[in-house]
């Protein structure tokens, strides 16, 4: 498809162009960034500003920024488990606040604030000392598979992906990678965390020669929580027909605005983290 094709005048949407939105977003945070901080980080609530994450790649579309990276390992037993940050206590404007975050690799510092956006800041297991086993749970609406293998709830392992170098499900091209739809740290709680996992060759090999995705995925198995950075919808991996319209069949596709993420690229992204309610 061609880049006149990309946004057809019927669809109603406008042209985007990679990396203006983004960067204008930076470009604001360079500029202003001390005091945006300083008031998200008021009486008002705890923590957020200013984070830097690592992020499944934005690649058209009205989303400012891409959807931030679970770091993954598998259990002894062979479930699927999302990590969460280490929990520590700081000092931020002279008052103790309790952080979850870790150093993982290189300079990247893994922290709970990735994933406080869209209202998500509030949710209980967002908080740093949540206790839960932080393993992925199928979800329900995920692929035809997962209805055929797990009832909601019941814990992804790795045996199911057994078939990820040649599955397809007749969107974009088939070997690309086994994907799942997930929840995490959400089993008791009373607001979802919706993710993605996907075991690919693609990251699998890519993993060999990067330090970050060496220490965040493993076996070729990645995550993102799968929340829209725009208007905090639920896109889809091969779930949706009209995402070749926009080449994305074999990206992440948002279906509400046309945003289009592509899943094989992590990339640091900087945007400001809104606090957590005191």
């Amino acid at each position: 498809m061609s880049a006149d094709d990309k946004y057809p005048p019927e669809s109603g949407r406008r042209r985007f162009v990679k990396g203006v939105v983004g960067g204008g977003a930076l470009a604001g945070v360079g500029a202003t960034g001390s005091a945006t901080v300083n008031s998200l980080t008021s009486s008002t609530g705890t923590g957020g500003g200013q984070t830097t994450a690592m992020a499944i790649e934005l690649t058209g579309g009205p989303a400012p920024r891409g959807m931030p990276q679970i770091p993954i390992e598998i259990t002894d037993d062979g479930y699927l488990r999302g990590k969460w940050p280490e929990v520590t206590t700081i000092t931020q404007n002279g008052v103790e606040i309790t952080v979850a975050q870790e150093d993982m690799a290189g300079d990247v510092t893994y922290s709970g604030e990735w994933f406080q956006y869209c209202g998500m800041e509030g949710y209980e297991n967002i908080q740093p000392e949540y206790e839960s086993d932080n393993l992925f749970r199928s979800a329900p609406g995920g692929y035809d598979w997962q209805s055929e293998e797990y009832e909601t709830g019941e814990q992804l392992h790795v045996d199911s992906f057994d078939d990820y170098e040649e599955w397809g499900n007749g969107i974009g091209q088939d070997g690309m990678g086994k994907p799942a739809s997930a929840n995490w740290r959400s089993q008791d709680a009373e607001d979802t965390l919706t993710a993605t996992v996907i075991r690919s060759p693609l990251i699998e090999e890519a993993a060999q020669e990067d330090e970050w995705l060496a220490a965040s995925t493993e076996n070729g198995f990645l995550a993102w929580l799968n929340v829209c950075t725009h208007f905090c919808c639920v896109p889809g991996y091969k779930k949706n027909e009209e995402s070749s319209r926009y080449d994305a069949a074999d990206g992440v596709y948002c279906q509400c605005h046309q945003s289009v993420y592509d899943p094989f690229n992590i990339v640091q992204t900087l945007f400001i983290a809104r606090p957590r309610p005191n």
